[in-house]
């Protein structure tokens, strides 16, 4: 085993990273360092009960800080949550934010942050236009984020994924400042994490450095840091999968999770565009539709992605450098992991399959395809996962 000593470490990119077992013992000190007195801590309620939150609460309240808890974000976070931690916020009089949790934790308290310091409702600061220039960035609450499952990266993202209930569409709320100031990677958070979850949120690393791989923007160092991203998930996450205790697995694929977001500048694409859809239409987990997904929008991509897939295969070193093997190998992974083969595993129907198509090619990750789908040609592609029809 690799000597876990070197997993400990500090860096500055995207922004102030804090890595390494047992890093959560410095919650107090880091709140102190952005001058916090009284932090807000949010999770969500699967969470808020667990000796991780009960033990960072107490730490921060022994550090003699003003720490309250607000666990009112459930998986999709809506604008309600949202507006009801905004109220938690000024009600306690808080100073500061600590996102603990996963994607759905940190997405909602980055955009409760964003919000204290605003006269509007959120909806007003929806990724559209230049919306984003409404917002008062030096009104929005410092953040520390602190994730405990390794797939989103939301806590290095400049935006945060809100469902609206009312429409069924995942809206994206935007600023740059919406980065959080400091990152704690303590992959002992992780080490509770159920194999199945942790199967599904390590797919969703994989689905954001991969659909960074194949953006059709220019960012030649995104593109670099997706590809070490997807070598690490190879290596690692069926390991953290078949025993949650192996530290070093968690702690590799946590910093793969981290850098695949950071890569997911360069764009996102269809498995995206869907999963935003379908996670909209039926709230199911966002990395196992990713997940799910990977394989069927590969292959509609192929005669844009086909060469640029064979040089990622040789750099993974597979047995079979070209397409075809790419693709056999993530599909033999997904397998391995225990993901469904089909969205119908996970109770989705085609009922919906006009309304998914119209709704994906609306999606601002639809942008970033390689091949610019229209909503026929979306339906299609999630026809053939609910059925699928590989």
């Amino acid at each position: 085993m690799t000597d876990l000593k070197q997993f400990y470490a500090n860096w500055n990119y995207p922004t102030n990273v804090r890595q390494g077992l047992g890093r959560i013992s410095k919650l107090p000190q880091y709140c102190k360092e952005l001058g916090m007195k009284a932090p807000l801590l949010m999770t969500d309620p699967g969470l808020v009960n667990l000796p991780i939150i009960i033990n960072a609460h107490a730490n921060c309240i022994e550090q003699g800080l003003r720490c309250e808890i607000f666990s009112e974000v459930v998986s999709n976070p809506t604008d309600k949550n949202v507006n009801e931690g905004a109220a938690a916020y000024h009600a306690g009089n808080h100073d500061g934010v600590i996102a603990f949790g996963g994607g759905s934790a940190i997405d909602a308290a980055k955009a409760i942050a964003l919000l204290v310091g605003q006269e509007g409702a959120l909806w007003e600061y929806e990724d559209v236009g230049s919306n984003w220039r409404k917002i008062d960035g030096d009104k929005m609450a410092p953040v520390i984020a602190v994730p405990t499952t390794s797939g989103t990266g939301s806590e290095v993202g400049r935006a945060s994924v809100i469902t609206d209930p009312v429409t069924h569409v995942k809206r994206i709320i935007f600023h740059p400042n919406m980065m959080p100031a400091i990152v704690i990677l303590d992959a002992e958070l992780t080490v509770g994490l159920p194999e199945k979850l942790t199967a599904a949120t390590g797919m969703d690393a994989f689905s954001h450095a991969l659909e960074a791989f194949c953006a059709n923007y220019y960012h030649p160092m995104a593109e670099g840091i997706a590809i070490e991203a997807i070598r690490l998930i190879k290596l690692y996450l069926p390991r953290a999968t078949v025993d949650g205790s192996d530290l070093e697995a968690r702690a590799q694929v946590m910093v793969a999770s981290t850098m695949g977001a950071t890569a997911f500048q360069r764009g996102l694409g269809g498995m995206h565009a869907l999963a935003h859809s379908l996670g909209a239409l039926y709230n199911s987990h966002h990395g196992l539709l990713n997940a799910i997904l990977m394989p069927y929008v590969l292959k509609a991509n192929r005669d844009e992605i086909e060469e640029r897939i064979a040089r990622l295969a040789r750099y993974l070193e597979l047995d079979d450098p070209t397409f075809d093997g790419f693709l056999n190998w993530v599909v033999a992974l997904r397998e391995q992991l225990g993901i469904p083969h089909s969205l119908s595993a996970v109770d989705i129907d085609t009922e919906q399959a006009e309304k998914v198509g119209e709704m994906a090619v609306k999606d601002s990750c639809a942008g970033g395809n390689p091949i610019q789908f229209n909503a026929s040609q979306y339906r299609e592609i999630f026809v053939s996962a609910v059925e699928g029809n590989l």
